[in-house]
């Protein structure tokens, strides 16, 4: 058996011993109504969509596509209060140094195609108490995080820029490291975590009142985050590394001190972060893949449409067809661990839709939160245990990075 089985054999695993009913938690049977009645009760805060990549190329939000995992119907029907629309830049555009000039046109498209396009369903926002504004006024709250720290090209000065675009959360790194941050998805780690112009970083977005997010960020990075930040942080799209261990995720002690200092775990439901099963056969086709999807990623560096079929060809090339997904009973297995380890608090979710490749069986588009409220509601978690992990978490929080940002000024 190679290590890498090994890994994958022992998250199993620990992946059933998790699924164990939790003490306090009995399973029963939900009706329609309780479902309704919880779901319409809690304000609904997604903390992480990948959809400007393809409004920035013409996508109309407000016409049904199911093409994608988000549109403004399906938003509407599945009940959302609120979405951090993700301001990504690709690695591919620190060439150049035309990792700003995408960072504004990522922010205008979700200000102008999403926002000012809809305004009768969406609602510009920027603090804790703008979503709950929004909640009343029956519109949806959409807000701005920076996915990939690159972005500032080394500069507050375009950090603070970004801060009066309306920008409310940074992800320190993507899949790269750059020139102050080390990347999960990064062998090299040059920085050894932070630097020191990293630690400035961080200090100044607690002093602005931006979240600081370390989903895609190397574990030294992580606790040198933590460490540094007299504000929560969270992880705006993660899940358990106990239950699938990829990089991306978590282990029980990063959840576990990110939970003490305040701070979330926000799920991310991309199959192989849910199934340690689907991992491993996506790491097995992620090895063939390789090489063709950085020729695709830089080809295609403008245009998420056109890369998403480039890499479905391409996928059917090396003979990768439908392969095993996760299911939403993944969704909750992590939900309960998160609960087990570092308690209610620590938990929200952070969808990762339309910039996953596989979504969960029965919770794979913006419409179907409601299966999730259903599933929560067997599983034993009561109607204020879900406002805590749908939204209140995560506003508890931005409330606090707001509060701290206010003693700094």
């Amino acid at each position: 058996m190679t290590v890498t089985n090994r890994i994958f054999l022992a998250a199993a695993l620990a992946a059933a011993a998790l699924g164990a009913q939790t003490p306090g938690r009995h399973k029963r049977i939900v009706g329609d109504a309780e479902v309704l009645r919880v779901h319409r009760a809690a304000i609904l805060i997604d903390t992480h969509n990948d959809v400007p990549s393809s409004t920035v190329a013409g996508m109309d939000i407000g016409k049904p596509n199911t093409d994608h995992h988000t549109d403004l119907p399906r938003m509407k029907d599945g009940g959302m209060a609120a979405q951090f629309f993700a301001v990504y830049v690709a690695a591919s555009y620190v060439e150049g140094n035309h990792a700003a000039n995408r960072t504004l046109q990522m922010i205008d498209t979700v200000r102008h195609d999403i926002i000012e396009k809809y305004p009768r369903d969406f609602v510009f926002a920027t603090t804790a108490a703008d979503i709950r504004r929004a909640r009343k006024q029956h519109q949806i709250a959409a807000l701005l995080g920076i996915e990939g720290g690159h972005a500032i090209e080394d500069s507050l000065r375009l950090l603070r820029r970004y801060y009066d675009e309306g920008v409310r959360y940074m992800t320190l790194t993507h899949s790269n490291s750059n020139h102050w941050a080390d990347s999960s998805g990064d062998a090299n780690k040059p920085n050894n975590g932070l630097s020191d112009f990293g630690k400035e970083v961080v200090r100044e977005m607690n002093r602005l009142g931006m979240i600081v997010d370390i989903s895609h960020v190397s574990d030294k990075t992580f606790q040198d985050a933590l460490e540094v930040s007299k504000a929560p942080i969270f992880a705006s799209h993660s899940s358990c590394r106990a239950i699938s261990p990829v990089p991306r995720n978590m282990t029980d002690p990063m959840i576990v001190a990110l939970a003490k200092k305040g701070g979330v775990i926000q799920i991310n439901f991309a199959c192989d972060f849910l199934n340690a099963d689907v991992a491993q056969a996506s790491a097995a086709i992620e090895e063939k893949l390789r090489p063709i999807r950085d020729e695709l990623i830089k080809k295609y560096a403008g245009d998420p449409d056109g890369l998403s079929r480039a890499m479905r060809e391409a996928r059917e090339r090396v003979g990768a067809g439908p392969g095993p997904r996760a299911t939403l009973a993944d969704v909750v297995r992590h939900i309960n661990h998160v609960v087990e380890i570092a308690g209610i608090g620590a938990v929200g979710l952070g969808s990762d839709f339309d910039g996953i490749d596989c979504a969960p069986e029965g919770l794979d588009s913006v419409d179907q939160w409601p299966n999730l409220t259903r599933a929560l509601l067997e599983e034993g978690y009561t109607a204020s245990d879900i406002r805590k992990i749908y939204g209140e978490n995560t506003l508890r929080l931005m409330a606090e990075v707001e509060r701290v940002a206010r003693t700094m000024r």
